[in-house]
């Protein structure tokens, strides 16, 4: 059966020394979302990056109509990525994902079919091919998450998600950190968007090195959950 088709869609990848994915990803791309939109753009989003991300990145937007580079002079972070990304998309859906290659883009199939009945349908991971510290930092976060929040959802930080334009143009999102995704969902299931969740897969990193794990940025994102809080109650 053929997955219903999007009349739009954004699509966009944040990408940090991602030399040796981002032709990969975006290749793949270009062969997978029209399937599932009749107008597409594929955005580039190099966060600062210091090796050839950049370059390569040029070429490929010199390349091909459909694919538009956004740079960063400076490393900004996952959220100051993901907050260019949602800047620069045009389209009413808007669907975002690593650019490590982890997850597979055909799975987007997964998600059309619940657009009809919430405003953010976001992936889970079934089974997480990360490092012993980083599914325990997840446990963690995920339930100090719930607890301050009442946010319930399977897996903040999946990279899987696919939302409406208006969701993000209607929220002001702050973080510069790992804390974006959560968020992102606080804030949109307090303005009353619908949100819905579908498992996925997810696969071991094959080329590069994650940023994730870094001690700093896991600090980051719990302080940064308690100035969330300060905010929002």
């Amino acid at each position: 059966m053929a997955s219903p088709k999007l009349k739009e869609l954004s699509v966009f990848f944040p990408f940090y020394n991602e030399e040796a994915n981002i032709k990969a990803q975006t290749e793949q791309a270009l062969k997978i979302i029209p399937r599932f939109a009749k107008e597409f753009e594929i955005i580039l989003v190099n966060d600062g990056s210091v090796d050839k991300t950049n370059q390569i990145g040029q070429k490929l937007a010199a390349k091909y109509p459909n694919v538009f580079l956004v740079s960063h002079q400076k490393n900004r972070g996952y959220g100051g990525a993901l907050k260019s990304g949602f800047a620069k998309a045009k389209y009413e859906w808007i669907f975002f994902s690593d650019g490590d290659r982890q997850f597979d883009l055909a799975e987007i199939a997964k998600l059309l079919p619940l657009t009809s009945q919430a405003d953010l349908v976001i992936g889970y991971r079934q089974k997480r091919a990360d490092t012993l510290i980083r599914l325990i930092n997840a446990k963690l976060f995920n339930l100090l998450i719930r607890l301050l929040f009442g946010l319930k959802v399977a897996d903040i930080d999946c990279a899987f998600k696919l939302l409406k334009k208006e969701v993000v143009d209607g929220l002001e999102l702050k973080s510069d950190g790992a804390l974006i995704s959560s968020e992102l969902l606080i804030k949109a299931q307090k303005a009353g968007f619908r949100i819905t969740q579908v498992p996925v897969s997810h696969y071991p990193r094959k080329i590069g090195s994650p940023t994730g794990a870094n001690p700093r940025v896991i600090f980051k994102a719990f302080y940064d959950i308690f100035t969330l809080w300060q905010e929002l109650k």
